[in-house]
């Protein structure tokens, strides 16, 4: 694996460099050795974050954790990547012909975890008229949701607005 440290609003020690690759070395057994990993370690006013992206064939496996102390979000990011690597497993190779060209053979080829399976347990239809992604803030805070899919009105395409952390908003589009 090949790890790209990145610091924001930080000064990246030795210290914290060897922090990230030992905790993140834990999960070459999963990886090739040509597998990119981007760390991103950042701090705002109290909050220590570390970030951790690895793109893998068309999806992304992430992780963002916080926490007061760097090295505490460092083990909490790493857990959290090897959490998701071994749930998923399963849904990775099914959805992935060339699973190979990033993922070890071994993990591959291991036993998956019992509980994998996705189950949707509810379906819900609802009408979409176009609005502005203003307008669909509005809507998704009355109903009281993190998120909530429109139609928007400038592209005539689906999108979706989601809340984010200190009260502000985001939202997704597709690329065409």
């Amino acid at each position: 694996m090949r790890i790209k440290i990145t610091g924001r609003n930080i000064e990246l020690t030795e210290g914290l460099k060897a922090a990230v690759e030992d905790k993140l070395n834990k999960l070459e057994k999963y990886f090739t050795p040509d597998t990119d990993v981007y760390v991103t370690l950042s701090v705002e006013k109290e909050r220590q974050k570390a970030e951790v992206t690895i793109p893998a064939k068309g999806n992304y496996i992430r992780s963002e954790q916080v926490s007061n102390d760097m090295y505490v979000s460092i083990d909490l990011v790493e857990e959290v990547i090897e959490r998701q690597l071994k749930k998923y497993r399963t849904k990775l190779v099914t959805k992935q012909q060339n699973a190979s060209a990033v993922f070890k053979q071994e993990f591959l080829d291991g036993a998956a975890d019992e509980d994998e399976e996705i189950k949707i347990i509810r379906t819900k239809k609802f009408s979409m008229k176009p609005m502005y992604p203003e307008d669909a803030c509005v809507q998704m805070e009355l109903l009281g949701h993190d998120f909530f899919v429109f139609i928007n009105a400038e592209t005539e395409d689906v999108n979706v607005v989601y809340k984010r952390k200190g009260n502000t908003y985001g939202l997704i589009e597709p690329e065409n």
